[in-house]
């Protein structure tokens, strides 16, 4: 089941490109869609931001948040059975010296191209979003919680 559950998680994390962000602002529960990209190596979901957003004011003050990625309608399926996966996780913003920031400005690029002129606006910033727990419901009675490194290796093996 989780092997399965794992194959198709990653399969809508893949095809997805946007999923709803989860911040603490001012203590409650905030929510935005966000584009994002998934970064192989260190496993994270990468997020390009505006610094104007409060949801990045957000994730400075408290780096606790969730990501939400749903099937989309139309394929038949009752809302009620509508694939998804939530993640909760920590977000670290990426600075240009960081480590991890080349590789995570390449993979957004990659999937989002009309999108690197962000990147020269001095108020956009890339975070990367490290997820601590995995849940996956593909349908009624079709829940199972995964560890992000089997999310990341059946990703990597899409």
């Amino acid at each position: 089941m989780k092997d399965a559950a794992a194959a198709r998680a990653a399969a809508l994390v893949a095809r997805t490109m946007t999923a709803s962000l989860g911040t603490l602002h001012d203590g409650a529960p905030s929510v935005t869609m966000t584009p994002y990209a998934v970064l192989p190596e260190p496993f994270a979901f990468v997020v390009l931001v505006s610094g104007l957003a409060s949801h990045t004011r957000d994730m400075l003050a408290d780096p606790r948040v969730a990501l939400l990625v749903v099937e989309g309608e139309g394929g038949g399926a009752p809302p009620h059975a509508l694939a998804r996966v939530a993640l909760q996780g920590r977000a670290r913003a990426l600075d240009v010296d960081d480590a991890a920031y080349a590789a995570a400005r390449a993979c957004y690029s990659g999937r989002f191209p009309d999108m690197t002129g962000l990147f020269g606006l001095g108020d956009f910033r890339l975070f990367a979003i490290e997820p601590e727990s995995v849940r996956v419901v593909l349908g009624f009675a079709q829940a199972t919680s995964l560890t992000p490194a089997t999310l990341a290796a059946a990703l990597a093996a899409a």
